[in-house]
């Protein structure tokens, strides 16, 4: 199959097979500046509590947390605002790495399995660590067996074959969706170039958004399940 072209293959030794991970690198130190630059724009003290002011990376970044707050607050509660910096950061590295794919010449890592299945696993590990912390092993399993103790020996292999397949279900969702976002981008690219794709990169734009609100929004359920304390 002959590959996309893409402004990382000029980086030796990027080609079709590891293009993916070079975008993710390209994405991730994007992130990285855009959030030192917005922790420093915070400032401290007075000026740090004070809204930003007009559009702005800082003010971007404070919406982003603000939003995860909302999130939080609405799923786990009060309590689940320890997680926030957490969150928001996988919020924001799937978003960037959703977003890169919609720009002339790039192809956006979460368009390939390997990125996804690896964010999977992130979640995966994430809320069981946290589970296992807030309930201590033994009762962490015990919800695993459901509260019927003579229906364990059903629902114990249930529950173990939906979780086993979360990390597969979390990475086929955003790879599907950016596929096929910005597979239909390229056609109307192709068919129409000027006018018509400003519809699709609208909606390229909104695809992104929502993945990543899917991808975060389903990870703070499974991390709000996995830490009550009501098993």
């Amino acid at each position: 199959m002959q590959a996309h072209f893409s402004w990382l293959y000029f980086i030796p030794g990027v080609n079709h097979d590891n293009i993916h991970v070079a975008t993710l690198l390209v994405a991730s130190t994007l992130l990285i500046f855009l959030g030192l630059y917005a922790r420093v724009a915070l400032g401290a003290g007075e000026a740090a509590i004070e809204p930003a002011k007009g559009i702005s990376v800082r003010g971007f970044f404070e919406l982003i947390y603000d939003f995860i707050i909302y999130l939080l607050d609405m799923v786990i509660g009060h309590e689940g605002r320890k997680y926030a910096t957490l969150f928001a950061s996988v919020f924001l590295f799937v978003l960037f790495n959703n977003l890169i794919g919609l720009l002339p010449g790039m192809t956006a890592a979460t368009d390939n399995f390997n990125t996804t299945f690896a964010l999977g696993i992130f979640s995966f590990v994430m809320y069981n660590a946290y589970g296992i912390k807030a309930n201590g092993v033994v009762s962490y399993v015990k919800h695993f067996m459901g509260p019927v103790w003579w229906l364990a020996w059903m629902i114990l292999p249930i529950e173990l074959l939906s979780h086993a397949i979360r990390p597969v279900t979390l990475g086929l969702r955003i790879m599907g969706n950016i596929q096929a976002d910005h597979g239909v981008l390229g056609v109307f690219l192709n068919i129409a170039p000027y006018g018509v794709p400003m519809i699709f990169y609208a909606m390229g734009l909104f695809v992104c958004f929502m993945q990543a609100f899917i991808f975060t929004l389903l990870s703070i359920v499974y991390v709000s399940i996995a830490t009550a304390h009501d098993h």
